[in-house]
C-alpha cells in the first residue's frame, strides 16, 4: 500500500507557472506504480491531466495541457512532479496524484488504486 501527498498548489494569475509535487510513502516500492495526475473542477467530473510510466520513460497528456505541462518522477525520492506553465483560468481545479498497480499509462480514474487528498490550483484572469 502507498500513501500519496500532494503539495504546491496555490492562487496564481493567468500566464504564471506552478510546480506540484506528490510524495509517496509506505511499505512499497514506488517504481512498481504507474503514476497519474488528475484534476476536478467544481461541478465537473475528475479528468486525466498527465501520466507517467513506471520507469519514467513514457508520458501521456490530455490535449488541452500538451506543451504547457510536464510530468516527471524520481523513483529514488519517491516523488512525481507536475510542472505547469502558461496557466489558464480553465486550469482551476483540485489536482490529485494517483498510483496504479499496472504497467502502462491509463487515463481512466477507475484504473488507479491509490489517491492523494488533492491540492487546490486557482488561476485568476
Amino acid at each position: 500500500q502507498v500513501q500519496l501527498a500532494e503539495s504546491g498548489g496555490g492562487l496564481v494569475q493567468a500566464g504564471d507557472s506552478l510546480r506540484l509535487s506528490c510524495a509517496a510513502s509506505g511499505r512499497t516500492t514506488f517504481s512498481i506504480y504507474t503514476m497519474g495526475w488528475f484534476r476536478q473542477a467544481p461541478g465537473k467530473e475528475r479528468e486525466f491531466v498527465a501520466g507517467i510510466s513506471r520507469s519514467g520513460g513514457s508520458t501521456d497528456y490530455r490535449d488541452s495541457v500538451q506543451g504547457r505541462i510536464t510530468i516527471s518522477r524520481d523513483n529514488a525520492k519517491n516523488t512525481v512532479t507536475l510542472r505547469m506553465n502558461s496557466l489558464r483560468p480553465e486550469d482551476t481545479a483540485v489536482y490529485y496524484c494517483a498510483a496504479a498497480m499496472r504497467a502502462g499509462i491509463t487515463r481512466r480514474p477507475r484504473d488507479y488504486d491509490y489517491w492523494g487528498r488533492g491540492t487546490q490550483v486557482t488561476v485568476s484572469s
